[in-house]
């Protein structure tokens, strides 16, 4: 049996590195936007702006705390962003994604993936240090033996 290995399952690097990717994509799952839901097929429950031309009225701004609670378009990023359709001449809300938000999920992403290599790299030095023993050991024995 090799060194490290339980009576059953995986070796003891095994189970840490599996564990580390669960958790780095259960992070990258928390942060991955929410999709749109699929909308019917009739039109006339279709927000204009997927059916005809809009104008952007107001940039896209994060969701104040009435918009948040009031407006189900803030739920999926929580920025939304004023559009009004050329057709209709009707004003609605739209989600958007924002450059800050984008910004930040990218350092998030960033800091994840340096905190990942680094729990690697030192994995790679605990692992060439007992190898290193492992081999001094070897040479000390074939030493005494002479």
């Amino acid at each position: 049996m090799p060194a490290g290995a339980g009576g059953r399952g995986l070796p003891q690097g095994h189970r840490l590195c599996w564990l580390l990717c669960a958790f780095t994509l259960r992070l990258c799952q928390a942060e991955a936007p929410v999709r749109e839901e699929k909308l019917s097929v009739s039109t006339s429950n279709l927000p204009c702006w997927l059916v005809e031309e809009f104008v952007v009225a107001e940039e896209c701004a994060p969701c104040s705390n009435f918009q948040a609670k009031t407006t189900p378009e803030c739920g999926s990023t929580g920025y939304v962003e004023k559009i009004t359709c050329s057709s209709s001449k009707r004003s609605e809300f739209k989600s958007c994604r924002s450059a800050l938000m984008e910004q930040r999920l990218f350092w998030k992403f960033e800091g994840a993936v340096i905190g990942l290599a680094l729990v690697f790299a030192c994995l790679v030095i605990v692992r060439q240090r007992q190898l290193d023993r492992k081999a001094l050991e070897k040479v000390r024995k074939q030493i005494e033996s002479i």
